[in-house]
């Protein structure tokens, strides 16, 4: 039985990753007429409550269906721990969930691109970058070219040692599209296994700025809330409170100034997950400025005249995405072992937003 990806953890991006009709109920042998090859692999959290695997899975994969990850478990394609398993089957903590299919993973070829890049450091270890808002980390469902990846293949192209295809190397963290900021990538696989520990270890320095709607009660605070894919749209991630459900994901928000009908904020990562705080600040309330995903793109807090109506859509003009940035990264470097520390200035379009929300501000006063 042959692996097709060394990935810990990943998504499938579309709803065809399982056919039933290519499988019968029989376990499929090893021999190479029915080599079976790994779709997707997933280790629970040690704090993982006992939860049926297709329940498990539909918070884990994208734009899928609870009936075909069923199917998929009748067809022993879903295995626990390297056996495989019903879709009644109860994840425990530290299982190893495997998803194995008679087909290898369609791989998207990394083209490598001539995209300027922001890079703040770099060694033979590891470099880095500073990503503008806009720019996708990874080659994906819609978009397969001019990604970060590409434009690090195309920088990294004389690096005899760096293949832009190897699950090893690469980014050791993602941010999304339209969030800016810092992201470290790993020139070796000895540095990526590193770094992710660090990571895995929740030992990194992470810190963001981000402009919500509205003012916390408190100063400063801490949102704990096990985080998963909302069953009734798959793109978005939701909070599960009663820890059933998704991930554990904690942040640590502090306010940094009070604007009126918005907040500028700095939130800690003590975990890393999918939209974790875009997610966490709606979930108490105060979704990030123009996150149209997570409703933060429409008028929240304040009457609706006209002019502040105007107002609003001027603020959504200039900083047309929503309002958070990765500012800082801090980790232990690799090789020396010495703590490094990163901070980047916030981008022009955040910058004109909050200093227009501070005029604002005075002016009503």
């Amino acid at each position: 039985m042959k692996t097709h990806s060394e990935e810990t953890e990943n998504s499938l991006q579309h709803d065809d990753w399982f056919d039933p009709e290519e499988y019968d109920n029989e376990t499929p042998s090893s021999g190479e007429e029915n080599q079976l090859y790994e779709y997707s692999r997933f280790v629970a959290d040690k704090n993982q409550s006992f939860l049926r695997i297709d329940k498990y899975l539909m918070d884990r994969l994208m734009n899928t269906s609870r009936n075909r990850i069923q199917s998929a478990a009748d067809a022993n394609c879903i295995l626990v721990n390297g056996k495989a398993v019903k879709s009644s089957y109860r994840v425990k903590p530290m299982d190893v969930v495997t998803i194995m299919m008679s087909h290898p993973r369609y791989e998207v070829e990394i083209i490598p691109e001539n995209i300027p890049l922001d890079i703040v450091y770099e060694d033979n270890e590891l470099l880095v970058v500073n990503k503008p808002a806009g720019l996708v980390v990874h080659p994906g469902h819609g978009n397969y070219h001019g990604t970060l990846v590409n434009g690090l293949a195309y920088y990294l192209k004389d690096d005899s040692h760096y293949d832009p295809a190897d699950p090893r190397l690469g980014l050791v963290h993602r941010i999304d599209k339209d969030t800016s900021g810092l992201l470290v990538i790993a020139k070796r696989p000895e540095t990526k296994t590193n770094l992710g520990l660090q990571f895995f270890n929740k030992t990194t320095q992470r810190k963001y700025v981000a402009l919500v709607w509205g003012i916390p009660k408190e100063k400063e605070g801490r949102i704990e809330g096990n985080i998963g894919r909302d069953p009734r749209d798959r793109m978005k991630m939701m909070v599960f409170p009663d820890g059933e459900q998704g991930k554990t994901a904690i942040t640590h928000y502090r306010i940094m100034e009070k604007l009126g009908y918005v907040s500028f904020v700095e939130c800690r990562l003590e975990t890393g997950r999918t939209h974790q705080i875009r997610a966490h600040m709606k979930h108490i309330g105060h979704p990030i400025f123009n996150d149209d995903r997570y409703g933060g793109n429409i008028l929240l807090k304040g009457l609706p005249s006209s002019n502040y109506k105007q107002f609003i859509h001027n603020c959504f003009e200039i900083c047309p995405r929503q309002a958070l940035h990765a500012k800082t990264l801090g980790f232990k470097h690799p090789v020396t072992g010495k703590e490094i520390f990163f901070d980047s200035d916030i981008p022009d379009d955040m910058e004109q937003l909050i200093e227009k929300w501070r005029s604002y501000y005075r002016s009503e006063k």
